[in-house]
C-alpha cells in the first residue's frame, strides 16, 4: 500500500461499520483499526530514523574531516617547530606565530562544521 494516513474519515468508517454489524464484531474492528495505527506509526518511525541516519552520516563526515585536519596540522607543526628553533638563535616568536595560525585554521574549521 502507499502511505497510510489515519484520517478522521477512517475512524468514522470503523464506527459506522460497528453500528451496522453490531457489537459482535467489535474485536475484529478494533484489531483492524489497531493494525492500521501500528502500520502508520511504523512508517513514520522509519521515516524519522532515515532522516536521523542521514544527519548522523553528515556529522560523521565532518568529524572525519576534522580528524584529518588535526593530523595534517600536527604533521605540518612538527617541522614548523623544529626548523626555526634549530636554524636561528631565537626562533620562539616564529614558532608561536606558526602555531597560532595552525590553531586558527583548526578552530575555524570546527566552528564552520558546527554551523552546518
Amino acid at each position: 500500500m502507499a502511505e497510510e494516513d489515519l484520517e478522521r474519515t477512517e475512524m468514522e468508517a470503523v464506527l459506522a461499520t460497528r453500528r451496522e454489524l453490531g457489537s459482535a464484531y467489535d474485536d475484529a474492528l478494533v484489531e483492524s483499526f489497531a493494525d492500521r495505527i501500528e502500520a502508520a506509526v511504523e512508517q513514520r518511525a522509519r521515516a524519522q530514523l532515515q532522516q536521523h541516519g542521514a544527519a548522523q552520516r553528515g556529522d560523521e563526515g565532518s568529524r572525519i574531516r576534522q580528524f584529518v585536519l588535526g593530523i595534517i596540522s600536527l604533521g605540518v607543526g612538527v617541522p614548523v617547530t623544529i626548523v626555526p628553533i634549530t636554524a636561528t638563535d631565537n626562533g620562539l616568536p616564529a614558532v608561536v606565530v606558526a602555531w597560532l595560525g595552525i590553531t586558527g585554521v583548526n578552530v575555524a574549521h570546527a566552528l564552520s562544521a558546527r554551523r552546518r
